[in-house]
């Protein structure tokens, strides 16, 4: 199945960031396949291009602390086959960047309403478990 075709079509249009039409353009300009929620179906899709235009699409301008975040994420997935949850993702954060980096808030901040979700997704990675 080709994105955008069907699957596209069962996001949600973004309230920020790109306009849906700026957003289904640049997927279809790049031949991304996502799945019903945003998430790359394949994960050797995924570059930094792939990540700025991801999270342009939820309203993110990605800066340096994103990108320690989305790197530790997928260090994560290359050790366990799966994105972080939460408190995994706190206490990753925390032991790599800092206990001052390592706070729920802080991630938050970075990557609004669920961090581990929405991180996992600009990283180029499927759903973490557990994430709804």
């Amino acid at each position: 199945m080709t994105l955008l075709s069907t699957s596209l079509s069962n996001i949600n249009a973004p309230t920020t960031g790109l306009s849906w039409l700026a957003f289904k353009n640049t997927c279809m300009n790049n031949s991304l396949k996502l799945d019903s929620e945003g998430f790359l179906k394949n994960l050797s899709d995924w570059s930094p291009e792939t990540a700025d235009t991801l999270a342009k699409n939820e309203g993110i301008n990605l800066t340096a602390p994103h990108w320690e975040v989305i790197h530790l994420v997928r260090e994560f997935y290359q050790c366990f086959d799966h994105g972080p949850a939460m408190r995994p993702l706190v206490k990753l954060t925390a032991k790599k960047l800092g206990a001052d980096k390592g706070h729920s808030i802080y991630l938050l901040k970075l990557f609004p309403g669920s961090p581990a979700k929405l991180a996992s997704k600009i990283a180029g990675l499927p759903k973490p478990p557990n994430c709804l």
